[in-house]
């Protein structure tokens, strides 16, 4: 079955056909590092994350490039404020972007170019769209025109009519137009020095737009396969990169444009600038990552997942029983199969990677993954050791290859193991009150005993 991707740009879901037949190029927006990362980046980046491995295991080499925005009025207001470097803001919430992704077991791209190791190319660009007539300069700042380009509006199905100064405009009574945007913004009085770089129209630093367009092109090229990021790109950051982009190249910009859909509260969006949000480091202080990492697959991507920590108590009751079943099986058969010989699971691996060819359908493909756990649990004192190695390698594929969900590993500690023994004899024995007592020692530690069927018992660990 071909993957299909719901792309923005038609408005509808069409095959996946990539430039190169085995080589996908992948650009997704990255954050401006001037806060702590939060849930709503988080889906962002779990969302392209199981976009790539999905790719990854159908045989693509993915070229994924995700940039850092490290030159911005928020990392220059917050640097003012803290008496420091902006350079020094930005490498803090860089580090903290690493430190966070990492718990939620994302894949790394192979590049992540700064606006600030890309300032020369930037001018380059600018100084060929002004020589092609689409942007013009001003007292030191250079602007876009946006009637010079025929196309605008085509990705966020706007008219210019319709059209106000958006996110990151400037308004400005010198330019031609409300709606032309600035590619490069000249010096302000009292901005650091570090943040101010000389070009052709004097002391100045890039507009947030022009920044993507560059560094994509350098890295993957003119046309890019897929581009990626939150709705909220849609107008006016990922707009206005088609427009420069293609202005300057005369080329497509970008084949498949995917956006996820946002985190709300109450339905409203979360985001810094409304102060509703909650930080990773917060959220996992008080939830394991990977429980995090269930909660943002449950919704299709394009939907928005509306934040509760009802909703995450539901994700981390259900991968708990993803990893009792598992654990369970681990404890049964140490091999893991090298291939899937019996019918039944390679229809339900077949379900599940169909799933996610039908634009990378997370919520459904989970639900293949439970119907698994199904027949572990009925089948896990009944079925031979061949047909439970299929089980367990299907299961890892499944949770851990496919959704990026570490799998749980078994305890081997001797003092928890002994406990088990003893608190087992007592109940051979019928001494209830010390297996209750053992029972609860063991739950004070952060395990579960679950008892099989055979009467045998298993340590599971709680997340």
């Amino acid at each position: 079955m071909a993957i299909k991707v719901y792309n923005t740009l038609t408005g509808k879901k069409e095959d996946f056909i990539p430039q190169h037949e085995d080589t996908v190029s992948m650009y997704v927006c990255g954050v401006t590092p001037y806060d702590e990362v939060h849930l709503g980046h988080a889906r962002a980046y779990v969302v392209f994350d199981i976009v790539k491995r999905h790719l990854l295991n159908r045989g693509f080499d993915v070229k994924h490039i995700q940039n850092f925005t490290d030159v911005d009025d928020k990392i220059i207001k917050k640097a003012l404020e803290k008496g420091v470097a902006p350079s020094e803001i930005a490498q803090k919430y860089i580090d903290d972007y690493f430190t966070q992704t990492e718990k939620l077991n994302i894949l790394k791209a192979k590049e992540y170019p700064r606006v600030t190791n890309m300032i020369n190319k930037i001018v380059d660009f600018v100084k060929m769209l002004i020589d092609k007539g689409f942007a013009y300069e001003i007292n030191g700042d250079v602007y876009f025109s946006v009637k010079k380009f025929k196309d605008y509006g085509k990705l966020s199905k706007r008219n210019l009519e319709d059209l106000k100064a958006g996110a990151r405009v400037s308004v400005c009574d010198e330019k031609a137009s409300p709606y032309d945007f600035a590619l490069w913004k000249k010096t302000k009085e009292n901005e650091p020095e570090e943040s101010s770089w000389d070009s052709p129209w004097g002391k100045g630093r890039p507009g947030w737009h022009i920044e993507c367009s560059v560094m994509s092109s350098n890295l993957l090229g003119d046309t890019i396969d897929i581009h990626g990021g939150g709705q909220d790109l849609i107008f006016p950051h990922h707009e206005n990169e088609i427009a420069q982009s293609e202005a300057a190249t005369g080329k497509q910009f970008v084949k498949y444009w995917i956006h996820n859909g946002f985190v709300t509260i109450n339905k409203e969006k979360m985001s810094k600038s409304l102060g509703n949000f909650f930080t990773l480091r917060e959220i996992f202080e008080k939830y394991n990552p990977r429980v995090v990492r269930y909660y943002l697959l449950t919704q299709h991507y394009t939907s928005p997942l509306d934040f509760s920590y009802e909703g995450l108590n539901a994700s981390k009751n259900a991968l708990q029983g993803l990893d009792d079943a598992y654990l369970r099986l681990a404890a049964r058969v140490n091999k893991t199969a090298t291939e899937l010989t019996e019918m039944d699971l390679i229809q339900i691996q077949e379900k599940f990677l169909s799933a996610l060819d039908d634009d990378f359908n997370s919520e459904k493909a989970l639900s293949y993954l439970h119907e698994l756990k199904s027949i572990i649990l009925n089948e896990l004192f009944t079925s031979n050791e061949t047909r439970l190695s299929q089980l367990k390698s299907l299961f890892g594929d499944m949770l851990d290859k496919s959704f990026g969900i570490i799998l749980p590993v078994l305890d081997n500690n001797n003092e928890l193991l002994e406990m088990l023994a003893q608190r087992n004899a007592a109940r051979a024995d019928k001494n209830w009150a010390e297996a209750d007592r053992l029972r609860k020692l063991i739950d004070e530690k952060g395990y579960k005993i679950v008892d099989n069927k055979d009467g045998s018992s298993a340590l599971v660990k709680k997340i």
